[in-house]
């Protein structure tokens, strides 16, 4: 078990370790869920969505047909040709 010290500021916050947030894998902006177990420690979790609660979150982007393939690759080459120096 390898162990990291952090102090609680005035507002309650703490800095999680660098190698905390290497090993779970956390960004700037995610969320953690903090878990007290019944032996009075504190588990720190990567908090995750669960797929049903984010479904339907991108509907509001739908396209009102599909987009080929080629269709994507002019936009992109469009993009490419708008935005060069």
């Amino acid at each position: 078990m390898n162990a990291c010290i952090s102090t609680v500021t005035q507002k309650g916050q703490v800095t999680i370790p660098k190698s905390v947030r290497d090993n779970l894998n956390l960004m700037t902006g995610d969320k953690v869920e903090f878990v007290l177990t019944e032996r009075g420690e504190v588990v720190l979790k990567p908090f995750t969505r669960k797929a049903a609660e984010v479904a339907g979150l991108l509907s509001k982007y739908k396209k009102p047909h599909p987009v080929s393939i080629e269709e994507m690759n002019e936009a992109v080459a469009q993009y490419i040709k708008d935005t060069a120096l």
